[in-house]
């Protein structure tokens, strides 16, 4: 191992030789040209990793466990005197075999497991070149954590960025529990059941496989989803607040405040000491009150909880300007967002960051992400992963609603949401909106069950959508997109389905859907094929073109 110092603090750099201590066959030398890489993930649990009838989360201070599973948490409030909050614990109904274990999310909401971390460099088929594995005691993923890692190709072209987490308090391992919805170090949220302290940590990997892991205490009782390097900056995006603050609470107390701003849209220093508040930079603060609805011509009205209309999962960079995505929850917009200026990158220290505007692209959707405005129901869309082919093309993930529906009578368990939007939506501006032109889904089989050796019938997923996806502009004036699929089963996490890496082939400057009809010349034409496919216990999450060169970062 040796330490390298990047700006004004010391990372720790793993070697490729310690790294290719933790792997298996087929061994990794470096990532091949003009390849794929696809992050991975195993569950390596046994029965024995969860007990029934333990604690969950297993450092819960539930006062009289079993007998009693709340404790009461004392909050300061920023004037005087204290809030105090009622927080229940919850107890383990299944034990730790894959996939039932997963069952214990009905019980215990921030319910996960640690696991390790693979790099699959394939080529577009799908044939492995050969697998980095990231040592679990460098950095691990929440298994059924649907959202993270992933996977992103640095506007240099020279490295890979993910991320995932560090223990704060002791080693880092796979079979811990309940990481995903821990504080961070720095951001203790007493009203969070889940008392454990991880890192929400950035790893970056060069063309050789060399690996830089950064700290940060942004997105305390939630998750890093995604993030990308630029100009030297790491550019993050996550949520935060797994705790039983209310809306006024968050604001009147310190606690509280520094939960909302450790959340969204953030930028890092690679190699920096972990940021603490005030210090943590979180870039701008959308509130959906700042947006027109298209319902009344007006501004809304509504208040949500501080922080939980920054809820962003993807993001990417275009022409030196930010992008990010909203596509989860019942707060704020379902949509596309520019964060920053046109051709901007943001900078500059909190105060600076805190005044960068994030927008809705225009003639993206600006409904609400409740499905309803002013009682009557509105269309939700489900934007995950972006690519931009073009300053004019961009093509959105959109992951379903991820609701199992009863089986129709040709045994379809999608919901007409995900059977309208999920897939790869095509948009395209034309010099003042964004016009969404149409779906590619041929191929998908959204909601047809499909089997997976080893798992039981009963939990056979569905493909609802995709997550996370890139692709590139090919001669002939097509483009090739990559994509990991959303599942929807009967699964008690969906996060932990196994899921599929697909590609299709769009003709760029169509405006209307390409039709296939068995094209001898072309069969990829507008239908997905499956190149890789997760097994038992297994998950797909994110997908980014191979770093360039050999250099370092």
């Amino acid at each position: 191992m040796r330490k390298a110092v990047f700006g004004f603090a010391v990372a720790v750099v793993f070697t490729l030789a310690e790294v290719a201590r933790a792997q298996g066959p087929p061994p990794f030398n470096k990532f091949q040209p003009n390849s794929l890489v696809v992050t991975r993930s195993v569950y390596e649990g046994t029965a024995d990793t969860v007990q029934v009838g333990q604690l969950l989360p297993p450092n819960c201070p539930a006062t009289d466990f079993p007998t009693n599973l709340s404790y009461t948490a004392t909050v300061p409030k920023t004037t005087s005197g204290h809030y105090s909050v009622t927080v229940t614990c919850s107890i383990a109904t299944n034990n730790g075999a894959y996939p039932y274990v997963f069952s214990n999310d009905a019980s215990d909401g921030s319910f996960a497991v640690s696991a390790p971390i693979f790099l699959d460099n394939i080529d577009s088929n799908g044939h492995v070149f050969g697998t980095l594995a990231i040592p679990p005691s460098m950095i691990v993923t929440s298994f059924e954590s649907k959202s993270e890692l992933a996977l992103n190709l640095s506007t240099d072209g020279k490295s890979l960025t993910f991320m995932g987490y560090v223990n704060g308090t002791g080693p880092t391992g796979v079979n811990q529990l309940d990481i995903s919805n821990s504080n961070t170090p720095a951001v203790i949220d007493v009203t969070n059941p889940d008392q454990g302290q991880y890192y929400r940590a950035v790893a970056e990997v060069d063309g050789s496989g060399r690996v830089q892991v950064t700290n940060s205490n942004a997105y305390s009782g939630d998750n890093g989803r995604a993030v990308i390097k630029g100009l030297g900056i790491y550019y993050m995006v996550g949520n935060s607040n797994n705790g039983g603050l209310s809306k006024s609470q968050l604001l009147g107390s310190l606690d509280g405040i520094n939960l909302t701003t450790s959340t969204g849209a953030e930028l890092l220093v690679p190699g920096q000491t972990p940021p603490a508040p005030p210090k943590i930079t979180m870039i701008g603060q959308f509130a959906i009150g700042q947006v027109i609805d298209p319902a009344t011509g007006v501004d809304y009205t509504t208040v949500d909880k501080a922080g939980k209309d920054n809820n962003f999962r993807g993001i990417t960079i275009f022409n030196n300007t930010l992008y990010v995505s909203k596509g989860s929850g019942s707060n704020g917009i379902n949509t596309v967002y520019q964060v920053g200026s046109t051709g901007v990158l943001p900078s500059g220290d909190e105060t600076t960051l805190q005044t960068v505007p994030i927008v809705p692209l225009p003639g993206f959707p600006t409904t609400p992400a409740s499905g309803t405005d002013g009682g009557l129901p509105t269309p939700v869309i489900y934007p995950f992963g972006m690519w931009f082919a073009n300053a004019n093309t961009v093509y959105v993930c959109d992951e379903g609603d991820g609701i199992l529906e009863p089986p129709a009578p040709d045994g379809n368990v999608a919901g007409p949401e995900a059977l309208a939007s999920g897939g790869v939506q095509k948009w395209q501006f034309n010099g003042t909106s964004w016009q969404m032109l149409y779906v590619l889904q041929n191929g998908l089989n959204i909601g047809v069950p499909y089997g997976v050796a080893g798992l039981p019938t009963a939990f056979n997923p569905a493909t609802d959508g995709c997550r996370n996806l890139t692709g590139t502009v090919n001669h002939d004036g097509t483009v090739t997109i990559y994509a990991v699929t959303s599942t929807v089963s009967g699964s008690g996490d969906q996060g932990a389905d196994p899921n599929r890496l697909v590609k299709v082939t769009d003709v760029l400057d169509s405006l209307t859907l390409p039709v296939n009809n068995g094209n001898a010349a072309d069969p990829r034409l507008a239908f997905f094929q499956t190149i890789k496919a997760a097994g038992f216990g297994e998950v797909l999450r994110g997908v980014a073109f191979a770093p360039e060169g050999e250099g370092r970062y």
